[in-house]
């Protein structure tokens, strides 16, 4: 959502700035972060161990064969990354 900063230019508002967080649903609160985070978890696949990349809501973004190389796609694509155990 684009909002008008102090000298009238538009700007990319977070998302906080435009929800009630006092108030917020749980539709909301999934996105909340959608663009700016992504987790990083340990997963089992087929070929054996390795590292799962998903979306602030748990939607499975990617599949890396180590945490590193999953924190530098993370980043790549302007994102921070959070590892959960």
């Amino acid at each position: 959502m684009d909002m008008k900063s102090h000298d009238g230019s538009m700007n990319e508002a977070p998302l906080a700035a435009w929800i009630d967080l006092h108030n917020i649903t749980a539709a909301q609160l999934g996105e909340l972060g959608m663009e700016q985070l992504a987790y990083v978890k340990p997963v089992m696949t087929s070929n054996g161990p390795a590292f799962g990349i998903f979306a602030a809501n748990g939607t499975p973004m990617a599949i890396a064969s180590d945490g590193n190389l999953a924190r530098a796609a993370i980043i790549q694509h302007e994102m921070a990354p959070a590892f959960v155990h």
